[in-house]
């Protein structure tokens, strides 16, 4: 009766004791209650990253080719692979906190040597020593094993990989947020590169046309062969241009195929860039969101939760381990008798563990714990400070850009008009064939950087979706990367 007493008392006790170590608090990290590009304006909680990809890029084909990759990344299908390892983990540790039973059995032939026998006295007085048989003994037992959780080592290291899965699934959802943000920026690149095509093959017809009616004219002594010769040299130095931006075009259809994880294809457009629509104008949201938005922000978070409960873990080992252990079970030397009463055998009793002597290792491993905790803490307020850096730059690059590309509007229409305005007095013959030239090249130089400008606007967009992460308020972050985790 007392020693079931002490047991059910040492399990209440490992049940409900202490755990050693810090616990976790989050470091104030001084965020401020708004974006600097953003003083002045109204606050609202409501941030573009609230958005889904979906909702934010709007050409079909761009949906389409994300949900391949989401899909088929490899880059993904390694994070999510991560994320499964760090769930086992997390069932392994916690299980420690269990008891443990495990079945056993032997069969085991014994022989009794003579020189045992002698030493129990039979064969003294030069008598022969008797020959004791050889027996067979069967055991089979189930043995417990369960350790007290006093001092909490063992709920740190459970919380420590619950912390580890956590950042774990941050970290898949960082390389998601990164395949989107990667594969919508060269998707735009991509139609900036076609639009620059299109320019180069628009001015190489022109060029030709140019020269057609030059020719035209040498026929009837109005144009000299030196402007035939410009002409052709202009002709050339257009054509020159077309192959270099296929091979750029090329180039940027394998870069994504790869993150679509599959061999270079070629890659279907949607609108073109001049058409590709815009997102809604929507504020950034308040800072102390991206504390819980980003998920890297997160991840670092729980990587630091993570090294700080096993401080825990390193401050138990101090301490004694205390572990309950038994078997019942039967022993029989006849395998009949072996499930009968009188061959029932069992053993119980706690078990103490103390650390006497270790020539420090227990108090180094302390301190390891310790300096992993200090570098986690800076890592994750460097994160946030990265992360306040992007937000503002993502949203400076914004806000010029449609500067950028409203004066860049009005610069290609002013320059089409001088355009036509120099091929209507070469007609009449008030200028010459270098004014036109002069003028189809400012309008050449105009409309590229047009269209690099519009790539950029766009490119600015995916910046800051990137750096305020994303649109992760809910999970699955989308039915395809859902399918892809199920099917793991």
């Amino acid at each position: 009766m007392i020693f079931r007493f002490l047991m059910i008392s040492l399990w209440t006790l490992a049940l409900g004791g202490c755990a050693l170590g810090p616990d976790y608090e989050r470091p104030s990290v001084g965020e401020p209650a708004s974006f600097r590009m953003q003083q002045g304006a109204s606050l609202e909680e409501v941030s573009l990253a609230d958005l889904g990809w979906w909702e934010l890029f709007q050409d079909e084909n761009l949906q389409a080719l994300i949900r391949k990759a989401l899909v088929e990344n490899k880059d993904v299908g390694i994070a999510v692979a991560r994320v499964r390892e760090a769930r086992a983990l997390l069932a392994a540790t916690g299980a420690d906190q269990f008891p443990r039973i495990e079945g056993k059995s032997s069969i085991q032939r014994n022989q009794v040597s003579q020189a045992v026998v002698r030493q129990f006295g039979l064969g003294r007085g030069g008598g022969d020593i008797p020959q004791i048989p050889a027996t067979n003994q069967f055991r089979a037992t189930m043995d417990l094993s369960f350790e007290l959780d006093f001092w909490g080592r063992l709920r740190r290291a459970t919380e420590a990989a619950q912390a580890d899965l956590l950042a774990r699934e941050s970290a898949r959802r960082t390389v998601v947020l990164t395949l989107v943000s990667d594969l919508a920026r060269a998707y735009f690149e991509l139609q900036e590169l076609d639009a620059e095509l299109a320019l180069a093959r628009n001015t190489l017809k022109s060029r030709q046309e140019a020269l057609d009616l030059i020719r035209l004219r040498k026929l009837v002594g109005q144009r000299s062969t030196r402007e035939i010769r410009r002409a052709e040299q202009e002709v050339s130095r257009a054509q020159a241009v077309i192959p270099d931006l296929e091979r750029q075009i090329g180039q940027k259809e394998h870069q994504l195929s790869l993150l679509m994880g599959r061999n270079p294809a070629r890659i279907l457009r949607g609108a073109s860039l001049r058409n590709n629509p815009l997102p809604p104008e929507v504020p950034a949201g308040l800072p102390s969101v991206l504390l819980e938005r980003r998920p890297d922000i997160v991840e670092a978070e729980q990587r630091l939760v993570a090294a700080n409960a096993k401080i825990g873990v390193a401050k138990a080992a101090f301490f004694p381990q205390i572990s309950l252990t038994g078997n019942f079970g039967a022993q029989s030397l006849q395998f009949a008798d072996l499930f009968v009463g009188p061959s029932r055998v069992w053993m119980f009793g706690p078990t103490l563990t103390v650390p006497l002597f270790d020539m420090g290792r227990n108090l180094a491993n302390l301190e390891v714990t310790r300096a992993q905790q200090e570098q986690a803490r800076l890592s994750y307020e460097k994160t946030i400070q990265q992360a306040f850096r992007e937000v503002e730059d993502a949203l400076l690059a914004h806000q010029k850009i449609r500067e950028v590309r409203t004066e860049q509007e009005r610069v290609v229409d002013l320059s089409r008009a001088a355009l036509e305005l120099a091929q209507l007095e070469y007609l009449n013959g008030q200028a010459s064939y270098l004014e036109v030239l002069a003028a189809q090249r400012d309008v050449m130089n105009t409309e590229t950087a047009l269209a690099q400008t519009q790539r950029n606007h766009l490119l600015t967009v995916v910046q800051l979706y990137k750096a305020l992460g994303g649109g992760w308020t809910s999970e699955p972050v989308s039915p395809d990367l859902a399918m892809r985790e199920d099917s793991q």
